[in-house]
């Protein structure tokens, strides 16, 4: 049995490292198995380099037809796991064919790589980027090895931030007006706004404020669709009254958000939504949503 064990190990560890790492900032990442690993990030047009190292177990030599690394960046859609959708790919030949007998180190280096998309990871697809280094062989099976990293894109302020204000209700029932004190909002800002109560003829038990974000994959008969509630935010407990004016306040910072994708890669989209939500005695529920955008503002670093 352990001569079998040893005849499917690989003939080599394969290492991959980055030349800033030990700097890099690094951000946590859920893996398949539901583990958290940190990666390092980076942000497009940053040029990625480092080093890979081969070195083959227990004296033993690696015959291979080259080696190669690969940045790629993907897709991958769950309903179609395993089959990834490269929007970005480059490659660096790193040794020609030959033999390797003792530890080898290689230097790779991609400059002012376009990196358009943002990783994501969510409900029915994930977008990540990768470095695949391959030791390409025959018969005995090529060696290959990954290391993901982060991309993270900053926008500026929107020079145009309309609020948003809306009237709704049930006639001769219920009529409130809700404002939100702008329409884009970064994913550490503070959503301020008030929900105005003009006409009350039903008792009214609670008002909640939910932030929802529904992901689309996929085209036409086969797009795919979840919504989730990240957020819950109880604006009012009990029932108000002809004029009374409820103030909004949430904090954005708590929560797990990304930016708003649109249409990426013709492959899937994130929106995000306002749900405000009242809930009468009888639990009877009316809602009124409203799609907001959301983006990533560059930190200030002190």
């Amino acid at each position: 049995m352990n001569y079998l064990r040893g005849a499917f190990k690989p003939a080599c560890n394969i290492s991959i490292t980055f030349t800033d790492g030990k700097n890099r900032k690094q951000v946590p990442v859920k893996k398949d198995n539901g583990q958290m690993v940190m990666n390092p990030l980076f942000q497009s047009q940053e040029t990625i380099a480092g080093k890979v190292c081969i070195e083959p177990y227990q004296g033993k030599k690696v015959e291979h037809n080259g080696v190669k690394v690969e940045l790629l960046g993907q897709i991958e859609m769950y309903f179609d796991r395993g089959n990834f959708y490269d929007f970005t790919s480059l490659v660096r030949e790193l040794d020609v064919p030959g033999e390797i007998y003792e530890k080898k180190t290689y230097p790779f280096e991609f400059s002012t790589v376009e990196m358009p998309y943002e990783t994501y990871n969510g409900v029915n697809v994930r977008l990540r980027y990768v470095l695949k280094v391959t030791v390409t062989r025959g018969y005995a099976g090529s060696i290959v090895e990954y290391q993901d990293f982060v991309v993270r894109n900053y926008s500026p302020l929107p020079p145009i931030n309309n609020s948003i204000k809306m009237e709704v209700g049930i006639e001769d029932c219920l009529h409130i007006e809700f404002e939100y004190n702008k329409s884009k909002y970064h994913l550490k800002d503070v959503i301020l706004g008030k929900v105005y109560f003009l006409l009350v003829r039903i008792k009214i038990k609670n008002m909640d404020l939910e932030i929802r974000r529904r992901e689309s994959t996929g085209a036409g008969a086969n797009t795919h669709v979840e919504t989730e509630t990240l957020a819950k935010f109880e604006l009012m407990d009990g029932a108000p009254v002809r004029g009374e004016s409820i103030p909004v306040r949430l904090f954005l910072t708590p929560y797990d958000l990304t930016p708003t994708h649109k249409n990426i890669n013709n492959k899937f989209s994130v929106k995000y939504y306002l749900n405000l939500v009242l809930v009468d005695e009888e639990d009877r529920r009316y809602f009124k949503q409203q799609e907001i955008t959301l983006y990533r503002l560059k930190e200030e670093t002190s």
